[in-house]
């Protein structure tokens, strides 16, 4: 009788021991199915962020070739004011590019898949930091200094009062388009340093946003290549 249960004491145990084995290997699979769909979606979603960061990088240079012919702008009309020799025949193409603004256009696509389905999926901190960066305080600071800075709003800020004094020396021929402006230009004194003011105003608000832009260009190139080394 005593043998009996003994043997059965170690039947019991060994079917306990495969259940528990099994539910343990189970659970082991499952475990490592998930990790691997996240990996999947991970991967999937970085992908999707590079081609979103690419997007990004073009509109970027659009903003700072932009930006430089503005700077030019203002450097061709500051040597008009002081009467130094000017090319004429772009007066319009710079009056045109002086007080131009901008938008930030951001591909952000990628960055909310990966939010909505949870940042964790990006296992490399370093990674995911920069990228949370990017999107939460370079991007929406670059879009508020563009679009809300009321100092980097030249249309709204500066085109009228430089348009009133300007516009009464253009040339115009019988079909109504500028031909030219008469030089020297007859503008007061007082007049003359107030927009020579406004032009450093401008040039100096375009040469920090162009800084501004640089560094988050920079920023985008190192997460470009960071996500490059993820998926090796």
């Amino acid at each position: 009788m005593k043998k009996f249960k003994v043997k059965n004491w170690k039947k019991r145990g060994f079917e306990f021991l495969s259940i528990f084995i099994a539910v343990i290997s189970a659970f082991a699979l499952n475990s490592w199915n998930e990790d691997r769909r996240d990996d999947n979606s991970g991967n999937k979603i970085l992908i999707e962020i590079a081609n979103g960061l690419e997007k990004d990088i073009e509109d970027i240079n659009h903003n700072i070739g932009g930006h430089k012919y503005g700077i030019s702008a203002c450097v061709y009309f500051r040597d008009l004011l002081l009467d130094k020799e000017i090319n004429s025949d772009s007066l319009m193409y710079h009056y045109l590019n002086l007080t131009r603004d901008f938008v930030s256009i951001q591909n952000v696509a990628g960055y909310e898949t990966l939010k909505s389905q949870g940042l964790e999926l990006i296992k490399n901190d370093s990674l995911r930091l920069k990228i949370i960066s990017l999107y939460e305080y370079d991007f929406n600071t670059l879009r508020k200094l563009e679009e809300e800075y009321s100092e980097m709003q030249f249309q709204e800020s500066y085109f009228k009062e430089i348009n009133n004094d300007f516009a009464p020396n253009f040339k115009f021929n019988e079909n109504g388009n500028i031909t030219g402006i008469d030089l020297p230009i007859k503008i007061s004194e007082d007049r003359k340093k107030i927009l020579l003011l406004y032009l450093w105003k401008i040039q100096t608000n375009r040469i920090f946003i162009l800084k501004y832009y640089s560094d988050i260009e920079r920023k985008i190139i190192a997460i470009q290549k960071h996500i490059m080394a993820e998926k090796r």
